[in-house]
């Protein structure tokens, strides 16, 4: 009797071994599909794991649906895929739930909840989240204003090279909350931030240079660096272009 049931666990062990790489050879053929943008496949791969239980699969599909990839964009179905994989302690997931809370979107705005839900990523060491929970921070959403407290959470996430985190603390120095005034130092974080193609810190570099922050001033480094993030679409950058070349315009009249 003993030995039957050794012999079956072995075999429910190997069952399960063999459905595992199964189940990672369809997670990663997924992925994939994701990443090269043909989401009809994604879907056709993460839908099934996701209903199993696959909590990076339900992650995905959240992402999919918050971004109408593939499927039409519905908020609430975001939020039921990532609290699905969030409530298995997916950071990522985690992370989704607190923006979709802090944006009101498939639920009711709730900068309390968007902490929350922050916060459990970022104690797991989720730098997108740790950025997030220095915004809270900075604006008093959810918790009291407290720039400080703002700095030391862009500063863990900066650690493990988030452009967004980077971009905000430049931000900080820039305007001296949380730490010192010093341009120098907003743009070694900007420039960190813009290296990734991150538009906000690229433009933030051509205020520095049109105003001469930090650095010598320079119109024609100024127009270079709003052009970067004109070219992605920031609005405030192509308003800076299109000021800067009539200037120049003008200058050569």
């Amino acid at each position: 009797m003993k030995q039957w049931i050794g012999t079956l666990t072995i075999g429910a062990v190997l069952a399960l071994a063999q459905c595992g790489v199964a189940s990672a050879g369809a997670f990663e053929d997924g992925q994939a599909a994701y990443q090269r943008g043909d989401y009809a496949t994604a879907m056709r791969f993460l839908h099934p794991l996701a209903d199993e239980g696959h909590a990076r699969a339900q992650f995905n599909l959240g992402q999919m649906y918050a971004g109408g990839q593939g499927v039409a964009e519905d908020f609430a179905q975001a939020m039921a895929w990532y609290r699905k994989a969030a409530d298995q302690g997916d950071a990522a997931a985690e992370n989704g739930v607190g923006f979709l809370y802090e944006h009101g979107r498939g639920v009711a705005q709730d900068f309390g909840q968007a902490m929350s839900w922050y916060r459990k990523a970022a104690d797991q060491g989720y730098a997108p989240a740790q950025s997030n929970v220095g915004s809270l921070y900075w604006d008093g959403h959810g918790v009291p204003q407290a720039y400080d407290e703002a700095v030391e959470w862009y500063r863990k996430a900066v650690v493990q090279g988030n452009a967004i985190a980077q971009d905000n603390l430049g931000y900080a120095y820039a305007t001296g909350h949380g730490v010192a005034q010093d341009f120098a130092q907003a743009m070694i974080w900007y420039r960190k931030a813009a290296d990734q193609g991150n538009a906000v810190a690229q433009s933030d570099i051509g205020a520095l240079y049109e105003h001469g922050q930090g650095v010598p001033r320079d119109l024609g480094q100024a127009l270079a660096w709003y052009r970067k993030a004109a070219d992605q679409g920031k609005s405030g950058a192509i308003a800076a272009v299109k000021r800067l070349s009539s200037l120049s315009a003008a200058k050569t009249k």
